[in-house]
């Protein structure tokens, strides 16, 4: 047993300076549960709730409201064991379920002090390189005994419950008994179940612990990310499986999988389809975003005009002369809620956002990357590719007239693309796909609106000078943000790209990500806007040389943005289905994974 302790006394830094920071009692709890778990939370600083972290808060809000100070053991007084005469030590513990007592209620015996029941302790041991804060101790004399709460219920083996609680509980039993305590067991409450399992601290288990200690040190300090679980019943329940992407990142690694060959594995939609927080625009000019208690409230001129509850609250835009409370913007960058800056002529200007990633190793992966011009080429031929399949499909499923020849003409411009050997020959071959796919633009469009000028020619910009131009730009625009959200979300710079190259005031990533999404989020939304009536003449400024979109038009053109980033799509390469918007996110992310090593190939949206 000593020689395991001494395992961890050692521990430093890879570069031999000072000892490594502790590590926190609950994260060795998530190393044991699993790897890659652990990676996320304790060294990128990932985390994202569901409804059982959110549960688990609620079992715990009791011992989380003030810190306790431990009492100093004393040998002399009775043990816990024996301050209740006639039952054993396990009776004698707090969070008895039953008629037993409660955790801070014990019962007194007469002639005997009860135990000290102390809550929300907090230990460190600099030679165990451990810091916790521990749900609830019961103490008498120079006998401890921890009591680690959990939401669910007792688990179905023959343990009663799993290794990651048993090493959590006995590394706090450790910390007891750095500081004076003798401590041979611990409690597990559930909290589903209302019972409490004891468990003995054995040699055995001591032993696992302290390797495991070791391990978890050593693996705060990698910058490489732990292999996923594979097809694991852990994935199901994890808060984090949309963050981890188990079942994609082993897709991904035998690449090119195809859904229609048989005995493919079965890819699981870890994370939900759509989220429940959505974008709030605010474009009355003049108007004011305040804050009251946990809800947005605009206002103006001292009359409210519309509220949100901050939890159904993805993103703040503001169109224009909006202005926003110094303490909203405090209550959005603490949520990780980020404030969105257009411009009343379409521009996006730029993000407003907290500090909510420490992660520094995607963006030294970012770096590297885009100093590699062979790496660039790689991942701009994907770009191409998917951008200019998705306008070869719009095309062949929404033109009036045939689009055989422009079809043919994509498709050969298409081969040339994995061929290209510099980004200025792929710029070359983008340009043609364009200029194939914008000459039948027009004839995807079937105006209600007989009157409007609806006569596209072809895509012009800075300013539009047509109603159909002057979608795309909004369009474009609100792309371009969605995009920039997804990336600073992964902890990446959206102003470093691979395929644009950067330039001051242009998020170059945020371009490039983009380019697979132009024809299938923003060119439908504009498509389905025209097609269905939902602007009009009316809701365009015309003058000789621009044309651009009123208030009314602005939001016509939102709701059908929104609406298109909500619609469902069967992932082709995934083979579940998912919203636009979730699709964006997990590109981005999937990007990041490629940037590191984890996945080997980054393999961009092709719609079917």
């Amino acid at each position: 047993m000593r020689t395991a302790s001494n395992g961890v006394d050692g521990a430093t830094s890879a570069n031999g300076g000072s000892a490594l920071d502790p590590l926190p009692v609950r994260m060795l709890n998530e190393y044991a549960y699993c790897p890659r778990l652990f990676h996320f939370m304790h060294v990128e600083g990932r985390w994202a709730d569901n409804v059982y972290t959110v549960q688990g808060r609620h079992a715990h809000r009791r011992v989380d409201k003030l810190d306790h100070i431990l009492p100093e053991a004393d040998a002399g007084s009775p043990t816990v064991s024996q301050t209740q005469e006639g039952t054993s030590s396990r009776q004698a513990d707090p969070a008895s379920s039953g008629s037993s007592p409660a955790p801070d209620e014990p019962s007194r015996d007469e002639g005997d002090e009860p135990p000290v029941v102390t809550r929300s302790v907090p230990l460190s041991s600099d030679r165990l390189g451990l810091t916790a804060k521990l749900d609830l101790v019961a103490t008498a004399g120079d006998e401890a005994v921890p009591v680690e709460t959990k939401r669910g219920r007792v688990p179905d083996v023959p343990e009663r419950c799993y290794e990651p609680e048993r090493v959590q509980l006995m590394a706090q039993g450790l910390l007891l008994r750095e500081h004076g305590y003798q401590c041979d067991h611990g409690v597990l409450y559930f909290v589903g179940s209302r019972t409490r399992v004891d468990v003995p601290f054995t040699a055995d288990l001591e032993a696992r612990t302290l390797h495991l200690i070791a391990q978890a040190r050593q693996a705060a300090q990698s910058t490489c990310l732990p292999d996923p679980l594979e097809d694991s019943p852990k994935c199901n329940g994890c808060s984090l499986s949309g963050i981890c992407l188990p079942d994609e990142t082993l897709t991904l690694r035998h690449v090119p999988p195809d859904p229609a060959t048989p005995n493919q594995p079965y890819v699981r939609r870890l994370y939900p389809a759509r989220d429940d927080a959505l974008p709030l625009y605010v474009q009355e000019q003049g108007a004011s975003v305040g804050k009251t208690g946990e809800n947005l409230v605009v206002r103006k001129q001292k009359q409210e005009l519309a509220r949100a509850r901050l939890k159904d609250v993805s993103q703040l835009v503001l169109c224009g002369n909006i202005s926003v409370t110094a303490q909203t913007v405090h209550l959005l960058c603490e949520a990780g809620i980020p404030i969105v800056h257009l411009s009343r002529g379409h521009w996006f200007f730029g993000l407003t956002h907290g500090i909510t990633l420490r992660n520094a190793y995607d963006r030294a992966a970012q770096f590297r990357t885009a100093a590699d011009p062979a790496r660039c080429l790689k991942l701009a031929r994907a770009f191409v590719t998917a951008k200019g399949s998705n306008q070869r499909t719009l095309l062949r499923r929404n033109a009036s007239t045939s689009t055989t020849e422009a079809a043919d003409d994509m498709a050969r411009l298409l081969t040339q693309v994995e061929s290209a050997t510099s980004l200025d020959q792929l710029l070359g071959l983008e340009g043609s796909l364009a200029a194939c796919y914008f000459r039948l633009f027009a004839t995807m469009l079937k105006p209600r609106d007989f009157d409007a000028q609806w006569d596209f020619q072809h895509r012009n910009r800075r300013p539009p000078r047509d109603p159909v131009n002057a979608l795309l730009s909004f369009a474009y625009a609100l792309l371009v943000k969605e995009c920039t959200v997804a990336l600073l979300s992964e902890g990446l710079d959206p102003w470093w790209g691979f395929y644009h190259q950067p330039r001051h005031g242009r998020p170059a990533l945020a371009l490039d990500l983009m380019e697979e999404f132009r024809p299938i989020v923003a060119d439908s939304a504009v498509i389905s806007a025209i097609n269905t009536g939902m602007v009009a003449r009316n809701d365009f400024t015309m003058s000789a040389s621009a044309c651009m979109l009123n208030d009314t038009g602005r939001k016509a053109l939102i709701r059908a943005f929104e609406a298109r980033l909500d619609h469902l799509v069967t992932h082709p390469v995934f083979d579940y289905r998912c919203a636009w918007r979730a699709v964006i996110r997990l590109q981005a992310r999937l990007l990041a994974r490629w940037l590191r090593g984890d996945v080997p190939e980054y393999v961009g949206m092709i719609t079917r």
